[in-house]
């Protein structure tokens, strides 16, 4: 049996996107920019999008700018949300110490232009409080960017309320909602969100399309220059067949939202429920506020590098954590940040699931993981010591 549990890396593109793709491969190929009939065709298609997409988040077509994915979509709402408070004499940046790379890695950059990044600490639960960001706001506060839902334990945060507290202070809010998107009900001005990013990819969209949604009267910097697309704001062709396979794909998805998340959980339950019957294991992040399909588990006594390969012998293709840092030896950050040890945090499996996943495949995956780690720790001499007395189990 093959299962695809990897879908917090990616989903596999719905046949619902792919069709509303192909005619603008070969039948409205224009370039929207341009002024002949062939051109406005995809001008069209493009507005049509906008709209469409605008419509799902409650905001106006205006305030939606396509971009290249989630990464680029949270580089340019944090840099301009910086740049417009730097303007102000404002350099204080509030975050958390789990964000995606994507946002903590343009943190650091800031940091070297004299900005003030303070990372919120989330618990082991792996959430942040509201009353945390009010606390730590201050007169010279730009900035609070906090994911909407974890990418790696799946934790949801209290989006609405910072967003509350943010705009009673006057402070620009920005949630990476990447993971969120297409599974979470989302609503920027009942969740009071001034900046928000989503990526195609994770909804079975295609790859390569995404969108910020910027609140209107805050400018945004460019951080690709060149042409006059996307109102001046994001220069280069718009990529029109992946923008409208990501809205077709975004559309069905919210028209089916509840009754996935209903039967995507209830897989996900199963899961929690086997894999905490394997000795010395935990779950990472909170049991019930979480991605309807995310899973977390650390193992203690084996590597999650070595357990990842031998599931996929298995035909299980999963993650230990982020597939934007596979290549790193050093531990999940996120599993660090909610208290993990490093030791355990080095045993870690995500299985992310969606609906396209089955009752069956979820038993195969709770009849394959417990017969791999007990293979991985019959071949452990640090398991041996802990079996024999000789070492103290860090997990009871």
């Amino acid at each position: 049996m093959n299962v695809y549990a990897d879908n917090a890396a990616t989903t596999r593109t719905s046949r619902t996107a792919i069709n509303a793709m192909l005619p603008y491969f070969d039948e409205i190929y224009g370039n929207p920019s341009s002024l002949h009939s062939v051109g406005q065709r995809a001008a069209e298609a493009l507005l049509g999008a906008r709209e469409k997409i605008a419509e799902i988040l409650n905001c106006t077509p205006r305030e939606i700018t396509f971009t290249s994915g989630g990464s680029e979509a949270d580089n340019q709402a944090i840099i301009s949300a910086a740049r417009l408070g730097a303007e102000r004499g404002k350099k204080h940046i509030i975050s958390t110490e789990f964000e995606h790379h994507a946002v903590l890695h343009t943190l650091k950059k800031l940091e070297k232009q004299d900005f003030y990044v303070e990372l919120l600490p989330v618990g082991e639960n792996g959430t942040v409080t509201a009353e945390q960001v009010e606390a730590a706001i201050t007169d010279k506060t730009c900035l609070v960017t906090i994911m909407f839902a974890n990418n790696e334990i799946g934790s949801i945060q209290p989006i609405a309320e910072i967003g509350r507290i943010c705009r009673e202070k006057g402070v620009i809010f920005h949630t990476d909602a990447v993971q969120a998107a297409g599974h979470l009900h989302i609503d920027v001005q009942e969740q009071n969100i001034d900046m928000l990013s989503l990526s195609s990819h994770k909804f079975h969209g295609p790859k390569g399309a995404g969108v910020l949604y910027t609140r209107k009267g805050i400018p945004l910097t460019n951080i690709i220059e060149g042409g006059a697309q996307e109102r001046g704001k994001r220069a280069g062709t718009e990529n029109i067949p992946a923008i409208v396979g990501m809205t077709a794909a975004l559309e069905e998805a919210a028209e089916h939202l509840d009754e996935n998340a209903e039967y995507v959980a209830k897989l996900r339950e199963r899961l929690i429920e086997g894999l905490s019957e394997i000795p010395h294991s935990i779950l990472n992040g909170s049991r019930d506020n979480r991605l309807p399909g995310n899973v977390n588990f650390c193992f203690e006594g084996i590597e999650g590098e070595s357990l990842l390969l031998l599931l996929d012998s298995k035909g299980i293709s999963a993650s230990s954590g982020s597939a934007c840092t596979s290549g790193s030896l050093d531990p999940s950050h996120v599993l660090l940040a909610i208290g993990r040890p490093h030791e355990i945090a080095h045993g870690s499996l995500r299985l992310s699931l969606c609906e396209e996943n089955t009752p069956e495949q979820v038993e195969y995956i709770l009849q394959e993981v417990p017969r791999i780690v007990e293979y991985l720790r019959s071949m452990s001499p640090l398991w041996l010591d802990k079996v024999s007395g000789k070492r103290k189990f860090i997990l009871e």
